[in-house]
């Protein structure tokens, strides 16, 4: 008997762990979904009981961050940011999201106190790199990193192009798009037009990346450009509604298909998450707006202007719009 109490006190430990194990796994799934739909509140509530659970647990601490990122919590972003490289130094993606926070810090400092953020910014994702060259968002933050902070806090295009070359023979999408983003921070426009074209021809793997190529060519007006992308895109990710948006734009831009662009942006508006990596809400209601300008319905145009700078008040070009029509 005793044997026996002894074996099924240890059957039921371990069911109770499985069960504990699949309790939390479902907690981070709800929060994983709750940050997709761009929830975040809901997503930080749910972590943040998931942590107290687990306070070692890395992914919680990074789903964390992300999620303060989002809502513009940086001092909480950078908090959870430390946690997760506490729990494991040696994770690329880690130090890469330690990175991404320490640079929102810099961006948000006073001058003397940004150029200490900034630094820490830059070893980070030199760490991120270090730790996994294969870490391509990492490279590619690293990258910009370079090529637009000034040489007092570390950057500089010669540190930039080495990593260029060696991303490019790794991943001709990677190096190519990593060209583009240097070529069009030194305003060298024709140079970075055809390194971003080169980055889409050669395929890259992730919608981010694609549609980070698609927001540059909207930039630039460019809408046949525009529309490639958006087709790589729908190929890539037929679900990601991106593809609804820089589909729309590149129709405006080249005066065609009104009627689509209309409904398509509208789609976007429905479904497209509060996300940084996407378009926002302003964004597509500026678009409408230019939209119905082309088409002489200045009515439409003005309150479209009009809605794109009540969701973000410093929206430039709603405000300049809005102005050309009087």
């Amino acid at each position: 008997m005793p044997v026996y109490r002894g074996a099924l006190a240890v059957a039921l430990y371990c069911l109770l762990w499985t069960l504990l194990g699949a309790a939390q796994q479902s907690a981070y799934d709800e929060a994983q979904a709750a940050y997709n739909r761009g929830d975040y509140s809901k997503a930080v509530e749910i972590l943040k009981a998931a942590a107290q659970q687990q306070p070692d647990n890395g992914q919680i601490q990074l789903l964390l961050t992300k999620c303060y990122l989002e809502s513009n919590h940086i001092e909480d972003a950078v908090k959870s940011a430390e946690k997760a490289v506490s729990t494991d130094p040696r994770n690329s993606d880690y130090h890469r999201w330690l990175g991404e926070a320490y640079g929102e810090k810099a961006d948000h400092a006073g001058m003397l106190s940004a150029y200490s953020w900034a630094r820490k910014t830059q070893k980070e994702f030199e760490t991120a790199v270090q730790l996994d060259e294969h870490n391509y968002d990492a490279y590619q933050d690293l990258i910009e990193y370079d090529c637009t902070a000034p040489s007092i806090v570390g950057g500089g295009e010669d540190k930039a192009q080495p990593l260029i070359r060696k991303l490019t023979s790794m991943d001709a999408a990677e190096g190519h798009f990593a060209q583009g983003v240097c070529r069009a921070v030194k305003k060298d426009y024709p140079t970075a037009d055809t390194e971003y074209a080169k980055a889409r021809e050669n395929r890259p793997k992730t919608a981010d990346r694609l549609y980070d190529i698609a927001d540059y060519f909207q930039q630039r007006g460019n809408g046949d450009r525009l529309l490639e992308v958006a087709d790589s895109g729908e190929a890539l990710a037929p679900k990601d509604p991106r593809g609804l948006y820089y589909q729309a734009v590149g129709f405006i831009l080249k005066g065609q298909r009104y009627t689509d662009a209309e409904k398509l942006l509208r789609q976007y508006l429905a479904i497209g998450p509060l996300r940084s990596t996407y378009p926002g809400p302003a964004e597509a209601h500026y678009w409408l707006g230019r939209l119905y300008a082309a088409q002489n319905n200045t009515d439409g145009a003005r309150n479209e202007y009009k809605e794109a700078l009540k969701l973000n008040p410093k929206y430039k070009r709603a405000e300049e719009a809005l102005k050309r029509l009087g």
